[in-house]
This record gives structure tokens, sequence and C-alpha cells, in this order.
């Protein structure tokens, strides 16, 4: 794992961890991976799904995705004429 993704890891776990400080720390991974969906070993969990876990935790389940919601286009005719370039962004 290279460093910034270290920081940017550590960087969000400091916050949610402190909502929940009676748990250690392998208690709380287990946590984030149950709230993911992971259930795999604790030792294969990637660095991905934790901070993909810690950034959408706090977030509607029925909100975009961020990142997919700069591509969303609610028209479909509008989307179709898009992808095929025949209308300007």
């Amino acid at each position: 794992m290279s460093c910034h993704r270290i920081n940017e890891l550590l960087d969000m776990l400091n916050p949610a961890w402190q909502k929940d400080p009676n748990l250690n720390l392998v208690q709380f991974l287990q946590k984030l991976a149950d709230e993911a969906g992971f259930k795999g070993s604790l030792s294969d969990l990637s660095d991905d799904v934790l901070i993909y876990q810690l950034k959408m935790r706090d977030i509607d389940s029925s909100a975009p995705i961020p990142g997919i919601q700069k591509d969303y286009v609610e028209d479909f005719k509008t989307a179709i004429l898009k992808a095929r370039g025949m209308l300007d962004e």
C-alpha cells in the first residue's frame, strides 16, 4: 500500500473510531467489515474496502456514489445522445 493511501485511511479512521471509543482496533475493523458486508477473514480485508466503507458509512444509502454522480443523466434519450457524441457536454 502506498504512503498516501495509508495517510488517507488513517485520516478517516481516527474520527470514525472516536465515535466508538470502547472498541479496540481489531473490533472496530471487524465492525467496518460487517457494515460493508465483507464475509471473509479479517486478514483478507483490503484497504479499498476500508476506505470505501469509511467514506460511505454516513451517507444516505439512496444517495449516488461520489464520482459517478457527475456522469448521471436523468433522461435516457439525452444519455444515449451524449454517449454517441451527438450532444456536447
